[in-house]
């Protein structure tokens, strides 16, 4: 199945490098979020090469300096969605860069474990024996 990632003309670009290249999301959580792709279709951060894990931290360093001057967030979130399970719906690897700001969300604690919402915030007491009855908590 074809990338609809591969069909972005290079004009939409915002930066690019040798294994892959940056655009703005098409639905943004916040100002300045964006996603950075690799130019060859791999479907997960696990099949990509060593090369396009470099290309894509190089990229994420050349964007967070570009969207600090553009939008002035106070933070950046980094994601990546592997798999359908972890909410990924496009098989082709991308990485979003997520420009946060003072107020966006009530209670930031947590970051990014906010993917299992009743378990984002690991400092509510009100959620019990969350450790234990987390799958793989003991690894």
């Amino acid at each position: 199945m074809s990338s609809p990632f591969l069909d972005i003309p290079e004009s939409e670009w915002i930066a690019h490098n040798q294994h892959a290249f940056a655009i703005y999301d098409n639905y943004p959580v916040t100002r300045g979020h964006a996603l950075i792709i690799t130019r060859r279709q791999v479907p997960t951060w696990f099949e990509a090469t060593a090369a396009e894990h470099k290309a894509i931290f190089d990229l994420i360093a050349e964007l967070r300096q570009y969207l600090k001057n553009e939008f002035d967030p106070d933070g950046f979130n980094i994601g990546v969605n592997c798999g359908e399970t972890a909410g990924q719906t496009i098989d082709h690897l991308h990485v979003h860069l997520i420009p946060r700001y003072r107020g966006d969300v009530d209670d930031p604690t947590g970051g990014v474990r906010h993917v299992i919402p009743e378990r984002g915030n690991y400092k509510d007491n009100s959620i019990e024996n969350w450790q234990e009855s987390a799958p793989g908590a003991n690894l």
